[in-house]
């Protein structure tokens, strides 16, 4: 099993995005990271979807995606040399006491805070997925309270266009 990144062109239209979760769904295909954007065109929205399958099954999703409608382009991002990044919020308990422990780890992994209260701090951190696991792993024995992490996002490097 390898994991794919696909990015899928679509007109920006209500239900679109049911409409390709869906289709995953009824093909046993697990999402493991959807994220949804405006794109450079105007009227066209990003998708950019991570699963996992062969190379067989990479190929019978796109052609499924493409029998939908408002689908205008399917690109294999992980076909090629890419830039892949997500984002995590995580807020940490944080007493004045250990609060430089936990300066030292967000300057580590070249993170920020982004809130401070009295007994916690909000991190910010951008990254590969892997980065972000890192970062969690190394902010659990300080107690976290909150977490929320955004989907992957990718685009081909270089000059490039799909």
């Amino acid at each position: 099993m390898k994991k794919h990144t696909i990015a899928v062109l679509v007109n920006d239209q209500p239900g679109v995005l049911q409409r390709v979760s869906g289709l995953f769904g009824r093909r046993g295909f697990n999402i493991e990271s959807i994220t949804v954007g405006t794109s450079e065109e105007a009227g066209l929205s990003r998708m950019v979807i991570v699963t996992t399958g062969d190379d067989s099954t990479l190929e019978q999703v796109t052609k499924q995606l493409y029998k939908l409608i408002d689908v205008i382009k399917v690109i294999d991002l992980s076909a090629n040399p890419m830039v892949a990044r997500e984002l995590a919020l995580i807020k940490v308990n944080a007493e004045p006491a250990v609060r430089p422990e936990i300066l030292g780890v967000v300057e580590t992994f070249r993170a920020s805070v982004v809130d401070i209260g009295t007994h916690t701090l909000m991190v910010q951190v951008v990254g590969d997925t892997e980065k972000i696991d890192a970062m969690i792993e190394l902010l659990k024995p300080y107690g976290i309270r909150e977490l929320s992490r955004t989907g992957v996002t990718a685009m081909i490097r270089g000059n490039a266009r799909p």
